[in-house]
């Protein structure tokens, strides 16, 4: 099968974001360990290290494997609907939010204490919010970017191609 243009760019941030992502964990691996943060605004912005077991705001903390377990089925559902997304928006959208769960889905799988229990690096930290990552940043910024797609009314897939991909699939 081949990719349509809108897949491509899909496919293209994602891979973009998990590469930055795995990158930058690497790094903060490397140079955060063990030591105390890094100011690069004074307390505003500063680089450090946190393994985390959970989600977002320490929500789901030792509930990795069903963390896993759910980032699997949406990649899946990002696998199967892609081809059919007819927006240059939402193609950014999805590609910005499966960049960002597989980023984070790759630390759950690969990175200690196990298989399918890895804590994801996080090491980017604000005052008054929790540290995260590259990935995070980009399931936010999709997030974002849903939202004003969605208040414009613009849908990801346009009815009239649904119905053309139907009838293609049945032939």
């Amino acid at each position: 099968m081949r990719l349509s243009p809108l897949s491509k760019r899909l496919y293209s941030i994602a891979w973009a974001i998990w590469l930055i992502d795995f990158a930058t964990k690497t790094w903060a691996i490397a140079n955060l360990d063990s030591r105390d943060p890094i100011k690069l605004i004074g307390s505003f912005l500063q680089l450090t290290l946190v393994k985390n077991s959970g989600a977002a705001f320490s929500f789901a903390t030792g509930a990795t494997l069903i963390l896993s377990i759910f980032a699997c089925c949406v990649v899946a559902a990002i696998a199967y609907y892609a081809p059919k997304i007819t927006s240059k928006g939402w193609a950014i959208v999805i590609g910005l939010a499966l960049g960002g769960i597989v980023g984070n889905l790759t630390d759950r799988i690969f990175r200690a204490p196990g298989f399918f229990t890895g804590h994801v690096i996080d090491w980017i930290e604000l005052p008054n919010w929790p540290v995260f990552n590259i990935a995070d940043s980009a399931i936010v910024v999709a997030t974002a970017i849903a939202v004003v797609l969605s208040i414009k009314n613009i849908s990801p897939i346009e009815p009239a191609n649904i119905e053309k991909k139907d009838r293609s699939e049945e032939a």
